[in-house]
């Protein structure tokens, strides 16, 4: 794999396996993306007022490109929280409709499913999902004892945050549609971390980050929703979209409502199709498969330190570039704080159902080195932290 460090504004000093937080932008699409802001700031009302629309257009054919979407079924948005939130508020949830979800799933959208179903009396129901997992039909198999006659929607993470499992949405999405139940996928993770295909995932409603695993500029990310469904969704910010002139309209009302929110900063959004040709530039299936390998031995190797089992099966596709590693119980902040502060490693510490983990991202600027500055870090620190 080449060393892609250098192109990357990462502080050399610290070993950054936390990729899956926020991402990490390569100074060459850092670079487009600045001179996209450089452009909208020399002329503000032609960039915005009558380029935009046709700018945005060919940035959203080159990601329903590589999404296997078309470009009229995606949008444009700021992040996964805004997607979920467009979403749960477009839905018509009732008094005793049913959510059906896994006890996997990220905070922040959780909280909103909570909201938008404590207002409606509706019920958000965490279906667990035990770990380790050893095979996607005990998954699916453990996830559909949830589903009821109330279950309205299912809402699936296709890669997982605290616990960094890909799970088997495919399967899912197939028997939901058998059962006439809509679903939404949250691929927050995906893109960019593994192979994206829209039409074989067969969701009724995708949003997923162009920051993270795509390398893309922050405050890019894609809501997808199938055509026959468009009509459903509401704008969450009521603007000019909501009635516009023959002469601002794009001809999708899906896009319309969504896409103009007020003024803004495009910029994002506009450098993605940068992104995607960073990637290929570099070769980014090789890259990918050798920071799963470097994933790999590190999980077990911390495995043996710690005398703990993997959490699913190593030579499996239940991860890619992001996994978990278990540690014993241990009091995090302070391991957490140690970590970085005695050996500069910054790498996010789980609490999920009584356990514990260190979920480790690869990225193709990490190296062996990396890998191994934390299994001796682990080894050093974790029998001082242990509770």
């Amino acid at each position: 794999m080449p060393n892609l460090k250098q192109q990357f504004l990462l502080d050399p000093s610290v070993v950054f396996l936390n990729h899956g937080s926020f991402g990490a932008t390569p100074k060459p699409v850092l670079e487009a993306y600045q001179r996209w802001q450089l452009r909208l700031e020399r002329q503000p009302v032609l960039f915005l007022g009558r380029e935009l629309d046709g700018l945005l257009k060919d940035s959203g054919s080159v990601l329903g490109a590589y999404l296997n979407a078309d470009v009229d079924d995606l949008v444009y948005i700021p992040n996964a929280t805004y997607g979920v939130n467009i979403i749960a508020r477009s839905l018509e949830i009732k008094q005793g409709d049913e959510i059906l979800t896994t006890n996997h799933e990220y905070g922040a959208c959780d909280y909103t499913w909570d909201f938008i179903c404590g207002k409606a009396g509706a019920s958000y129901i965490h279906q667990p999902i035990p770990m380790p997992v050893d095979s996607e039909e005990e998954i699916v198999r453990q996830f559909w004892l949830g589903v009821t006659p109330q279950t309205k929607i299912i809402y699936l993470s296709h890669i997982t945050s605290p616990t960094a499992l890909r799970l088997p949405v495919e399967r899912i999405c197939q028997l939901a549609k058998e059962a006439g139940v809509l679903t939404v996928i949250d691929a927050a993770h995906s893109p960019g971390q593994i192979p994206v295909d829209l039409q074989a995932l067969g969701a009724d409603i995708v949003f997923g980050n162009c920051h993270k695993w795509m390398l893309n500029a922050k405050g890019s990310a894609f809501l997808y929703v199938r055509r026959e469904l468009q009509h459903l969704i509401d704008p969450l910010i009521v603007s000019w979209g909501y009635n516009p002139t023959p002469e601002t309209t794009t001809g999708s009302r899906f896009i319309d409502i969504l896409q103009w929110t007020g003024t803004k900063d495009p910029a994002a959004a506009l450098t993605v199709p940068t992104a995607l040709q960073f990637m290929q530039d570099n070769n980014w299936d090789e890259v990918r498969k050798e920071c799963h390998n470097l994933l790999r031995q590190a999980i077990e190797k911390i495995c043996n330190v710690v005398d703990m089992p993997p959490l699913y099966p190593l030579a499996s596709d239940f991860y890619s570039q992001m996994g978990i590693a278990p540690i014993p119980l241990s009091n995090l902040a302070v391991l957490k704080s140690r970590l970085y502060d005695e050996h500069k490693i910054e790498v996010p510490l789980i609490e999920w159902q009584d356990k514990q983990f260190v979920r480790i991202s690869v990225q193709g600027y990490n190296s062996q080195a990396d890998m191994d500055a934390l299994v001796h870090a682990l080894k050093v620190l974790l029998p001082q932290v242990a509770i």
